[in-house]
């Protein structure tokens, strides 16, 4: 209710402003909001269960109206995905990776894909908040990392996608971004051809177990036995480390793959890991030794998958993007995703638009509930 009132004086006709509403002329609050996005893209449950659910419960929520709801939380939260989006692409070091994401066309599904670049600086002490960042696409050409990442310079740990040669280019006008491959990457061919129980499972069918294979294990394990132990140490005491345990462990590996690569046949399978790791040996011999940050950020959309089956149009896959973005830098900043949500579109409309990030996750306040509100 919105009552006028008149001054008889003056002549003058006051209304207080209607309320916020996310939506124009919405019902919703931003309680209901919340746990709708967080259920589509925090829980995985499609917007239609959702919709039955609430049937079962005696709510009204059309699979039109919960899309509507999810489309206008989503352009009203976008400058907050801007303000991540500048604080990931200003790091000095990215974890970058993507997967495929099914996209409804007509009278079938194309493979679309989901681009993730997460900003983490904890194993080294850094201070600066983490945060993951997501962009979809239509297909996996080179020319959609090479968009996403034109404002970045810095080191990109991925790994050895052919897509994102473009930016170590030395003549890219940004300056070349720095490769660095992941260290999982290559240590999962070797356990694939050394794992003793995977291969008593197979029975009968079982191949040889590689001693090359379970050799080049043990010394990577090795070195990422001490990564464990200056996980979270100073930059400073993380490369004295390095360079005492590290380093002469580093260099025996690559002495003794040479050598083994060396009496090995092309036909040999555990020459393909070999020669991935050789052919790349400058660019594994750097910073953080795997990429499991981004492949982490991802873990949801490869789970998801399962769920919903399919994104349904070309702006679905924007979305998710935009909201996966916001709820993953949530949850790596330990923030309830729902309760943030909830609260941020609450305020945001009120909010100065120069202390917008005050509601970031990293500095987002969880407001003090009343004795009243509580009862």
């Amino acid at each position: 209710m919105r009552e006028k009132f008149s001054c008889r004086a003056c002549e003058t006709i006051a209304q207080p402003p209607a309320p916020f509403h996310v939506t124009p002329r919405g019902f919703a609050g931003p309680n209901l909001l919340a746990m709708i996005l967080f259920e589509k893209f925090g829980q995985h449950q499609p917007l239609n269960r959702q919709s039955e659910r609430y049937a079962r419960e005696g709510v009204d929520l059309s699979l039109s109206t919960l899309a509507d709801l999810v489309g206008a939380c989503t352009t009203v939260l976008q400058p907050l995905h801007a303000l991540i989006e500048a604080h990931v692409l200003g790091a000095e070091r990215l974890h970058g990776d993507d997967t495929n994401v099914p996209i409804l066309a007509k009278g079938k599904t194309i493979k679309g894909h989901i681009w993730t670049y997460v900003r983490d600086d904890s194993p080294f002490g850094g201070r600066a908040p983490p945060a993951a960042l997501y962009y979809a696409s239509r297909d996996r050409r080179g020319e959609h990392p090479v968009r996403h990442l034109k404002a970045f310079s810095g080191i990109l740990q991925a790994d050895a996608y052919g897509g994102y040669n473009a930016l170590y280019d030395p003549s890219r006008a940004e300056g070349p971004i720095t490769s660095a491959l992941c260290w999982a990457h290559a240590r999962r061919q070797f356990f694939e051809l050394a794992d003793i129980a995977a291969n008593a499972r197979r029975g009968k069918n079982a191949g040889a177990i590689s001693p090359i294979a379970l050799e080049a294990v043990k010394r990577i394990d090795a070195l990422f036995e001490i990564e464990r132990g200056i996980n979270g140490v100073a930059a400073a005491e993380r490369l004295r480390i390095r360079k005492e345990q590290s380093a002469p462990l580093l260099n025996a590996l690559e002495t003794w793959l040479r050598e083994q690569r060396g009496r090995l046949s092309r036909s040999a399978s555990v020459a393909e890991p070999i020669d991935y790791m050789l052919k790349r040996w400058n660019r594994f011999a750097r910073i953080c030794l795997t990429n499991n940050a981004a492949e982490r950020a991802l873990r949801g959309f490869a789970l998801g998958r399962k769920s919903w089956l399919f994104a349904g149009s070309d702006r679905g896959t924007d979305r998710a993007a935009v909201m996966a973005t916001l709820i993953m830098t949530a949850r790596l900043n330990d923030v309830d995703p729902q309760a943030w949500l909830a609260d941020v579109l609450a305020r945001i409309n009120d909010h100065a638009i120069h202390k917008l990030d005050e509601l970031l996750p990293w500095n987002w306040q969880k407001p003090m509930t009343s004795c009243a509100e509580a009862a």
